[in-house]
């Protein structure tokens, strides 16, 4: 496969990754029983202080969840713009930290998460490496 396929496909798995996400990170209140309900009360509802603001968990929740939305959707976009650049000698430096990045979240979100978004995130970290190598062998 030519590298220009590689990194859109792994574009389009980061995509799909990220829509995933977005559903998981703007309904996450929306509890499915009532264990669930009373976690997700007291997450909202228990507030501290953190550098001179009061917030909650719930708070924090939400907020990394959105910002990973922003952060997911770079990654694709991102992805997408490298697939035309292949002959670039910046696009080729990026891709190794990108690979780094996609597998080390893939593991993460294996441990943390669950197998749907690791395994999206795994296949965008081989496509990545994969047409970095193709790059490299054809240089």
């Amino acid at each position: 496969m030519k590298p220009k396929l590689l990194l859109r496909i792994a574009a389009i798995l980061m995509l799909l990754h990220t829509l995933g996400h977005s559903v998981g990170a703007l309904t996450w209140t929306q509890a499915p029983n009532a264990a669930m309900a009373a976690v997700i009360g007291a997450m909202q509802s228990t507030h501290f202080d953190f550098s001179g603001k009061s917030v909650t968990l719930g708070a924090f929740f939400s907020g990394y969840g959105i910002t990973m939305i922003f952060v997911l959707l770079f990654i694709s976009v991102l992805l997408w713009l490298l697939s035309n650049e292949t002959a670039n000698k910046l696009c080729i430096r990026l891709l190794a930290p990108l690979t780094a990045l996609l597998l080390a979240m893939a593991v993460t979100e294996y441990i943390y998460f669950f197998p749907v978004p690791a395994v999206l995130t795994a296949l965008a970290g081989v496509c990545t490496l994969w047409a970095r190598v193709r790059i490299g062998s054809s240089s």
